[in-house]
């Protein structure tokens, strides 16, 4: 992973405010696990991403829960936004996927494509299906995807407390 910090080296000269703390993969691992509140924003490799971001979400309860961006903090190039999860093909068709997930990585794209009101909107919807329910399957509950999406749209209309 040399490449990596080297590129990583190279674009944080032009981002000078940005405070780093370099960590072995195995080690942010851990790290997550015993003090998962001292992280705001991770960067790592596709792989290393990848697998740390199925850690943080299995950590919420979940793999339906987590969000993920591939952000260009230049804004020169597209970023791209998806729920951690994939495509859970041995879920598929049954109505039963975790649908926060999605709703939280649109939350993160409204952000950054400056629709704050938008996303926090959003996000206080999620909190509050979150919190109060109803759950799918993967949270040990009894709902499909859409009670749940229904809930979360509910919560947006009400304008989610």
């Amino acid at each position: 992973m040399v490449l990596w910090d080297e590129a990583c080296r190279d674009v944080l000269k032009e981002f000078p405010e940005l405070d780093v703390d370099w960590k072995l993969v195995d080690a942010m691992a851990a790290l997550m696990v015993t003090k998962p509140g001292n992280f705001d924003t991770i960067l790592a490799s596709n792989l290393h991403a990848d697998i740390l971001s199925d850690l943080a979400s299995a950590l919420t309860g979940s793999l339906g829960n987590g969000a993920t961006g591939n952000v260009d903090p230049s804004g020169k190039h597209p970023s791209m936004y998806e729920p951690i999860h994939g495509s859970a093909f041995d879920i598929m068709g049954k109505g039963i996927a975790n649908p926060i997930g999605a709703f939280w990585t649109a939350a993160m794209m409204l952000d950054r494509l400056g629709e704050a009101a938008a996303a926090e909107k959003l996000m206080a919807a999620i909190e509050t299906v979150s919190r109060s329910g109803p759950h799918t399957p993967d949270l040990g509950g009894q709902a499909d995807t859409k009670a749940v999406t229904e809930n979360v749209l509910g919560a947006i209309g009400r304008g989610a407390q």
